[in-house]
């Protein structure tokens, strides 16, 4: 089997041997990893919300899409702020174009969340049709701003390690 590194474009080469280690980090776990599950649970919290509103019609439910949308577009923005310091701090995962996909697909999701709250607080959208879709897209955007994050993750180790020495 040919050993890929040494057939490896040189600029490739260069960037893959950057650090790409985390640097906000709590007992050694990366924040932004750490962080980003609890909007990802809510934007498809808020998806089963506006589901079981259009199948009951109970009010309750639009109550529940108003707290769990907040809580998807506030804790999206706590780890959007982590992420970005993280992207531009560490050139490892700057000089990374998969970097960048993530970086446009997560801001593009927190814009939908953002949405989908600002829909629901502001009472200007009805839950059907107008919510439930705007939470489809939310999830579709979770989707790949969240396949974009795996990348890093499993293809490019980015932010496996909190330091060189670990």
């Amino acid at each position: 089997m040919e050993d890929k590194t040494e057939t490896a474009n040189p600029v490739i080469a260069e960037v893959a041997e950057k650090d790409a280690s985390s640097m906000i980090a709590v007992a050694g776990h990366p924040l932004h990893a750490m962080s980003v599950h609890f909007p990802i649970a809510l934007a498809f919290l808020t998806l089963a919300v506006d589901m079981l509103f259009w199948w009951s019609a109970d009010a309750f439910w639009t109550r529940v899409g108003v707290w769990s949308s907040g809580g998807a577009f506030s804790f999206g923005v706590a780890a959007g702020l982590v992420g970005t310091i993280e992207l531009l701090s560490v050139p490892g995962i700057r000089e990374r174009v998969a970097s960048w996909a993530h970086a446009i697909s997560a801001v593009t999701l927190i814009a939908c969340a953002g949405l989908n709250w600002g829909l629901r607080v502001t009472g200007a959208g009805e839950v059907l049709p107008h919510g439930i879709l705007v939470s489809l897209l939310t999830c579709i955007m979770t989707g790949m701003a969240g396949w974009h994050g795996g990348k890093l993750i499993f293809d490019h180790g980015v932010g496996l390690m909190v330091s060189a020495k670990d």
